[in-house]
């Protein structure tokens, strides 16, 4: 190798030798706020779980409302199970219902639904278990589609499926909800509850006192 070729190629190696160093100092970083204290938001996590720890669940009335308090105890527990000696509880009042998707006519005959959606909802009261004060109450709920199939055990099957898929997700939004609630009633600001839509506007009116 000539000289002139050496000279060509030292510039190239000292590029890519560059370009491995940069990615390499990239792979050691990480996202962090630049003025952010991470020991305080670790510690905000730990308190939100054991917060979450400390709800009991109220036993379910029939099969898709104990899925759904089956998932929440997990979720809010990791897997714990409930606790021994509850702060929170909260009573699900979970119903659910099928509705069949659209039907098809013909000049030959009518087709039945081949489709249907599974709604579950649940009507919850979030209260504190040593003095009964409401903390929060609402509801919510979540739709899980499905097929019908012309077989009876199958389409039974199918509605089931939809039942504990919607039970499952709507265990998940629950969490979510609890988390929320409790984190804002256990802030030194905790905001007043409103528990209906005439009460939200009397409260954005100014000058006229809502009463709670």
């Amino acid at each position: 190798m000539s000289s002139s070729d050496r000279a060509v190629q030292q510039p190239r190696l000292r590029g890519v030798a560059t370009m491995m160093l940069a990615l390499v100092a990239l792979g050691g970083c990480t996202v962090q706020p630049l003025y952010g204290d991470r020991s305080a938001a670790i510690g905000a996590s730990v308190h939100d779980s054991a917060v979450l720890a400390s709800v009991a669940v109220v036993p379910a009335g029939d099969r898709v409302g104990q899925e759904v308090r089956n998932h929440l105890i997990f979720l809010l527990g990791g897997g714990k199970g409930q606790p021994a000696n509850p702060a929170y509880r909260i009573d699900l009042g979970v119903s659910s219902f099928a509705s069949s998707g659209p039907t098809i006519e013909t000049k030959s005959r009518t087709l039945e639904p081949s489709s249907g959606i599974m709604t579950v909802r649940s009507q919850y009261t979030l209260t504190e278990f040593a003095t009964g004060r409401v903390i929060s109450r609402g509801a919510r709920s979540v739709q899980a589609a499905y097929d019908i199939p012309a077989q009876e055990f199958a389409a039974l099957r199918a509605r089931r499926d939809a039942e504990n898929r919607g039970a499952r997700e709507l265990a998940e939004i629950m969490r979510l909800v609890i988390a929320q609630e409790l984190r804002n009633a256990t802030s030194t600001q905790a905001p007043a509850i409103l528990s209906s839509p005439e009460e939200l506007q009397a409260r954005e009116r100014p000058g006229e006192p809502a009463s709670f």
